[in-house]
């Protein structure tokens, strides 16, 4: 049973995941065929949660929702079960050939290599490609997309592609068999088709990192960098809820999105403000934009498809992160309904992030600097390929950010000799297609309150008139998002484009509504034509900012179940109703990523790249919150800045000279 105290948004415990597997065997919902997906908390409403943490309701049922697939039967069933009453409250078979599949499962991988080495059609494919043992294949399943193969409709499909390798032990990913694809029924074993395209020679050049041929002499010249807090670190971790300086945030992960904030709060004086009720990555979809017949399938979405949490590595101190960390480990679910441990997937802990602020007052005679840190709670996880990082930064001013990283190993085909014009050649007859990443960010956000309003706001270019004589004068537009059709917008940072989320219930000194902005990067959103396959599965990445209003099982930017859906779920289907904005309990989407134009500097592996966005606050404060911060202590018995006033530079830190 769950714990009488539990807070409604912990964290589910190995027990409780027992507990449901139990609950729904009983149910005769569970046989040695099933196997579980997106084994989730389905956290409370909202209001609920606030009114139990008043006082005012008893604590709120604790619930788990679970995807079963039955691969015996083909059958697949939403569920949830009430942990409180040992009852299955949902029960909802999934119409497949129009809502998709789960996501993959770890045992058809195997599988799916299995079914390709021993169909002669594929076997005769390697042959004219020079692989005469299929031995030294490793096939990978990938999730297929939808393109309107009738005969996938209904039916658990992979688009199974090839590599060779010479030892067990190598990385593969730069020796792609190339022209080569084969499409999969992995509940029957048929090999439903074989696409083969020009391309037949596979890429020699070895790109395995770890040998010394390839990688070179390692660099001597770098001297050690130190991080240290002797007096450890700043903040406490109790009850799964973080608190730094002013900051308080509950910390929680599950295998769908991984790494997970709620109830992020900011304590000004005597009183706790709200700011961010969840954030999280709803959604990540990865097109690429190579039109090759064996190529122009691929578009993953990794957290629907591939379950982001259940793929977070353990990460390590001196590696992933550095100076004084707090780990905290994570229970996600295998495909048997069984809870594993994943040891230190997240990581805690202060860096410093910089000038905080700085003046120097010669006039005066005062010189005053502070440095700023940030608190750092992140994730790494492995997709395949590419490795990803999720930095969600709090800083002292109030400044929330997320910085995603992107590195791995750049996604390789064969080509031939003269390539193709949307792939960069990273080696002989080696290139990797031009593709694009983006990240779909839920933020249910409780700005001062559960009742906002959203305006976008842009620079306003003013002509010369009688009130600008000179011509000099600019300012900004401002305009309500009232419904969530017109919330659809598109970053233009030519006018430099933010959405400002405003209380409709709280004014600051000015008589103003406190807020916090969004500012977004305005990278290019989904470049896929209006008219293609990927465009309305991936809808979402076609806007930076969707706006809906709260409502509790609204959470994926892409629907629920994305493998194989034609297109339509998540967003698309969340806004049809049009529903009012003004002063409503609201939840911001924003959409922000990568297009990636691969360099040969990607290859053999890919140095961070990064993309993100930042929220500030914009009159939440009455003024600068950091006035109090105090001025850092010089390591020694010198002043931050030893020379005299008169050379042009500071003599100390803080103060007046």
């Amino acid at each position: 049973m769950p714990e009488a105290n539990k807070h409604p948004l912990a964290p589910l415990t190995a027990d409780e995941i027992n507990l449901m597997r139990h609950v729904l065997t009983d149910a005769g919902l569970v046989s040695e065929h099933t196997r579980y997906s997106y084994v989730m908390l389905r956290e409370p409403a909202k209001n609920d949660v606030l009114a139990y943490e008043r006082g005012e309701t008893p604590l709120p049922r604790r619930e788990i929702g679970a995807l079963l697939t039955d691969l015996l039967t083909s059958v697949v069933v939403e569920t949830v079960t009430c942990l409180s009453t040992r009852t299955v409250v949902l029960q909802r078979v999934v119409d497949t050939s129009r809502e998709g599949w789960g996501p993959l499962l770890d045992e058809d991988f195997p599988r799916a290599m299995e079914i390709v080495k021993a169909d002669p059609t594929w076997l005769a494919a390697l042959a004219r490609r020079g692989v005469t043992d299929p031995g030294h294949v490793w096939a990978a399943p990938a999730t297929p997309g939808y393109f309107g193969y009738a005969d996938e409709v209904g039916r658990r499909v992979y688009r199974v592609i090839a590599f060779y390798r010479e030892n067990a032990g190598d990385l593969f990913w730069s020796n792609p068999i190339p022209g080569l694809v084969a499409h999969v029924d992995i509940d029957t074993g048929e090999v439903l088709r074989v696409v083969e395209g020009d391309a037949t020679e596979i890429p020699a050049e070895s790109g395995n990192y770890f040998d010394p041929a390839v990688r070179g002499p390692e660099r001597t010249t770098l001297k050690p960098i130190s991080v240290t807090q002797p007096e450890g670190p700043s903040f406490t971790f109790e009850d799964d809820v973080l608190a730094w300086e002013n900051w308080k945030v509950r910390v929680g992960f599950n295998g769908r999105e991984a790494l997970t904030l709620h109830q992020i709060s900011f304590t000004d004086g005597p009183t706790v403000r709200p700011i961010v009720y969840r954030a999280s990555v709803s959604e990540m979809v990865v097109n690429y934009g190579d039109p090759e017949p064996t190529q122009a399938w691929i578009n993953y979405f990794d957290a629907g498809e591939f379950q982001f949490g259940r793929l977070a590595n353990s990460l390590k101190l001196g590696c992933d992160c550095v100076g004084e960390i707090l780990y905290l480990d994570a229970v996600v679910v295998d495909d048997f309904g069984n809870p594993q441990t994943i040891p230190q997937a997240i990581c805690i802990h202060e860096e410093d992030a910089g000038i905080l602020w700085k003046h120097n007052d010669p006039f005066a005679g005062t010189a005053d600097t502070r440095r700023n840190r940030r608190l750092v709670i992140s994730t790494f996880l492995t997709v395949g390929n590419y490795d990803y990082g999720f930095y969600w930064y709090l800083y002292l001013d109030g400044a929330i950010e997320l910085e995603t990283k992107a590195t791995g190993i750049v996604f390789m085909v064969g080509v031939g000799e003269q390539g193709n014009e949307f792939t960069t050649p990273m080696a002989s007859k080696l290139g990797a297609p031009v593709h694009q990443h983006h990240f779909g960010v839920r933020l249910d956000m409780t700005v001062d309150g559960t009742l906002n309003n959203v305006d976008e706001e842009q620079v306003a270019r003013i002509p010369v008139s009688n009130a600008n004589p000179w011509g000099n004068a600019f300012g900004r537009t401002r305009t309500r998002l009232m419904t969530e059709n017109q919330a659809k917008r598109t970053a233009d940072m030519n006018q430099g484009t933010v959405w400002r989320v405003s209380s409709a219930e709280r004014v600051n000194r000015f008589g103003e509504p406190t807020a916090y902005v969004l500012h977004p990067e305005g990278k290019p959103v989904l470049l896929a034509a209006d008219d293609s396959f990927i465009r309305p599965r991936a809808e979402f990445a076609a806007h930076h900012l969707w706006v809906t209003q709260y409502e509790r099982d609204e959470l994926w930017a892409a629907g629920y179940t994305v493998n194989q859906h034609p297109g339509g779920a998540g967003l698309p289907d969340y806004v049809r109703g049009d529903r009012d904005l003004d002063a409503q309990d609201l939840v911001l989407w924003h959409t922000f990523g990568l297009t990636h134009f691969p360099r040969p500097e990607d290859w053999p592996v890919m140095p961070v790249d990064t993309a993100g966005f930042v929220l500030k606050p914009d009159g939440f404060f009455d003024r600068n919150p950091t006035l109090d911060v105090p001025a850092t202590k010089p390591a020694s018995s010198t002043s931050c800045h030893a020379a005299p006033l008169e050379s042009g530079a500071d003599r100390h830190c803080e103060g007046p000279l």
